[in-house]
């Protein structure tokens, strides 16, 4: 399979240009509420109308992670966050209008981890919640069409890694966007559960976020630094699907890390050719 080279950056007009200049096949917006003024969507249609007019392929908007400092979980309830439950439908349907003009993509998480259990604590039990996360999924889902996925988790409200789990989210239907430094640690750093996972998910897999890990906290590693077994994930990736390598960087408006990883895979690619 042909190793994409995906990067991330924000609506910041210097990381854009940063990620520009090395001509990436996929460019992954990480935004952020202030993206979701009026301002913000004019400055956002600029944006893709520009990094389309560089020949970028596939390009990906993540829906913004926080407002007002909560995260954007999908368990929110309508009654105790009113606002947070609203801006997470506002948004949602700014970037599919967006997704549906610029034939480009929306990233959508299941859930995060950091605030996931006060959230939670807002329901009956975490069943409960699981049950409002999908029903909100499948809303969008039938919304989006074709032009959304959704990206796993660390918590207990939507993830990758037991195969019953896997089983349900496949039976789904969703299009997915897998993380593999979430199912890593998400299952204890056990790489046979990731490998399980990506195979028995991968014909529903439209996007990939390729991260390194130590499989115990959200480290967010390069490529090579972590205890991924990439040389067995390699041909185990659906060739249909795009990436990006979500990278802890040093500098946000240096993509040194991102593309150290690429160099890595297309290194470990060859050798595999080899072998």
């Amino acid at each position: 399979m042909k190793i994409q080279l995906g990067l991330k950056g924000s609506t910041d007009s210097r990381q854009i240009e940063n990620r520009l200049q090395y001509h990436p096949d996929v460019f992954e917006f990480f935004t952020d509420e202030n993206d979701f003024t009026k301002e913000g969507l004019r400055r956002l249609r600029f944006d893709l109308e520009w990094i389309k007019s560089e020949d970028v392929k596939q390009i990906v908007i993540h829906q913004p992670m926080r407002f007002h400092g909560l995260f954007t979980e999908l368990i929110a309830p309508e009654d105790k966050c009113r606002d947070l439950y609203y801006f997470i439908d506002k948004s949602t349907n700014d970037m599919l209008q967006l997704a549906f003009d610029y034939d480009c993509q929306v990233l959508v998480h299941g859930s995060y981890s950091r605030q996931t259990q006060q959230f939670i604590d807002m329901w009956d039990d975490v069943n409960s919640a699981r049950a409002q996360a999908y029903h909100r999924m499948d809303a969008f889902s039938a919304l989006g069409q074709d032009h959304i996925m959704f990206e796993n988790s660390i918590s207990p409200i939507f993830y990758y890694g037991e195969p019953k789990e896997n089983t349900y989210i496949y039976d789904k239907g969703y299009r997915l966007a897998f993380d593999t430094s979430h199912c890593f640690i998400k299952m204890h750093g056990s790489n046979d559960a990731l490998l399980a996972s990506l195979k028995q998910l991968q014909n529903h897999i439209v996007h990939y976020h390729l991260v390194d890990s130590m499989g115990l906290t959200h480290d967010s590693l390069p490529l090579g630094q972590g205890k991924i077994a990439w040389e067995q994930v390699l041909p185990l990736l659906n060739p249909k699907a795009s990436s990006i390598y979500e990278i802890v960087l040093k500098d946000q408006l240096d993509a040194v890390e991102q593309l150290k990883s690429h160099e890595y895979l297309l290194q470990l690619t060859q050798k595999l050719r080899k072998a």
